[in-house]
Order: C-alpha cells, then structure tokens, then sequence
C-alpha cells in the first residue's frame, strides 16, 4: 500500500541456492569439486605422517627403530638423485611383470578350461586345493634346488603368487554365466565354441580383469621375497641390504616405493579395465 508521501516501499528480493550457484564461473565450482576431492583422499596420509613427525620430535619412537618422515624424504631424495631407486625398481618391475604375465597366461587358460568342463575340475581340484594355501616364500629353498639362484628361480615365486588368485577368480567369473544363457543356447542349439566365445568369456571378462589386478599386486608383494635368492639388484634386495646396514630409512623408502608403484600398476589396470569392460554397471556407494 502506497504510504503518505507516495513513495511505494521496496519489497526483499530472495536468491534461491540454485540461482546463486548458476552465477558462480564453472571453473571456480569446477576448482573447489578438486580441491575438496583432494583433501578427502590425502587427508588420513598426511594426518598420518603428522602424528608420525610430532612422536618423533617428541621423542616418543627411538629413531633407531623408527626414523623421521624427514629423515626417510632425505633417503628417498638421495636414493632418486643418485639413480639408485629407479635402477632397482625397474629390476623388480621386469621381475614382476615377466612372473606374473606367464601367471596370468596360464591361469586364465586353465581357469576357462576347469570352468567349462566338471570332469577337468574333479581331476585338478585336489592338486590345485593343496598346493594354493602354500605361501611363495616356502618354495624359495625347492626353487633354488630346482633352478639355482639365477633369474628363473625369482620369477618361478613371482609366478606363484600370482597364479593362485588368477585361477581362483577366473574359474568363479566362468560359473556365474547367467543360466538363462545357457538354456537359450542349448535351445537355440548354438555350437560350444560360439557359445564361449560369445557368451561365457564376455561375461567373465569383468571378473578376469579384477582377476589381473588382485594377481599383480600379490606377484607385487612376491618380489621381496623373490629377491631374498641371492639377489643383487631390486627393491627387496634394497630392503634387506639396507636391514643388514642397518639402515632403516632406506628400509622405509623401499616400502613406501613399493606401495607407490603397486598403487601405480593398480591404477593402470583400473583404466584398462574401465576401457574393456566399460558397459558394466559398478555401484559407487552413495
């Protein structure tokens, strides 16, 4: 209602949330989206390394046993000058990625062929059950006797540790054809070869890639093991030569960087695995 003077009092103006987020540039919304996605994947490492840097300072770990986050970033800068980090690690990753991809050669053949036939799985099954609880490393002292202490006593630990959960997996991702499929196809009389060509190995690929992940990463985890055989170049022989100095900076950067390259690997076979199989549906959690 106009008031006595005949000015008309000027009424609020409300933004709504959705309005004021259209006028914000995308590249800022676009920044923050990073910058926030960031922080919750850094934030328990660095909290970490915090809590480990003020016990040390405190005094509270002996730095014999356990040295600073800045002495081990001091080893870890000196081992990447000098070249020596890179020469070991691309040692133990040609180990790794030779055991573990006749692994995987000749686990996914054999986890295909006990998946499509009952008969081969009964023959295999006690061998097989048996040896997989055994751990690589009890197979270090047979494997010297075997092949000596040369390269292929290395790779044969690698290629146990990655064959087992290969297999294991692969023969799983072969069961759990929909039996739908399989019904239509005896219907439809659709000739074997077809079928598991067609059928039976495109819907087990998910599981074979996953298969190829969880595989490198054991035959990842093997390769200290496999460097204990006399070796004299490596991550792991870094570790236990360093052990041996008692070193145990250098001990913790030769962890740190197997954990960094494993994660790296990982990080890989996830693309390579979004890229073959990227008509698959994953739940993200909410």
């Amino acid at each position: 209602m106009p008031s006595s003077t005949g000015a008309t009092r000027s009424q609020p103006t409300f933004v709504s949330g959705g309005t004021a987020l259209a006028r914000v540039p995308p590249l800022l919304l676009a920044a923050v989206a990073l910058v926030r996605a960031t922080l919750e994947y850094l934030w328990l490492p660095l909290a970490a390394i915090a809590i480990w840097q003020i016990a040390s300072s405190a005094g509270l770990v002996p730095s014999v046993a356990m040295p600073s986050p800045v002495r081990v970033a001091q080893a870890f800068v000196a081992l990447l000058s000098s070249g020596e980090l890179a020469s070991h690690v691309a040692v133990s990753l040609a180990r790794v990625l030779a055991g573990s991809t006749a692994a995987a050669a000749l686990a996914i053949g054999l986890g295909v062929a006990i998946g499509l036939s009952p008969r081969l799985e009964r023959s295999t099954d006690l061998v097989l059950q048996v040896l997989r609880p055994i751990p690589p490393i009890a197979w270090i002292p047979l494997a010297i006797v075997w092949f000596g202490i040369g390269e292929l006593s290395k790779l044969y630990i690698i290629f146990l540790g990655a064959f087992f959960p290969i297999l294991v997996s692969v023969v799983a991702g072969i069961r759990q054809t929909e039996h739908r499929f399989v019904e239509l196809a005896r219907v439809l009389e659709i000739p074997r070869a077809r079928f598991v060509r067609h059928v039976v190995l495109p819907g087990a690929t998910p599981v074979i890639m996953s298969s190829l992940r969880v595989g490198l990463g054991v035959a990842w985890m093997c390769v200290v093991a496999a460097e204990l055989i006399a070796a004299s170049q490596g991550v792991g022989y870094l570790i236990m030569d360093a052990r041996q100095l008692s070193q145990p900076d250098v001990v913790l950067v030769g962890m740190i960087t197997i954990g960094l390259v494993g994660k790296a690997m990982d990080v890989i076979l996830t693309r390579v695995e979004r890229r073959v199989v990227g008509w698959k549906i994953v739940y993200g959690g909410e």
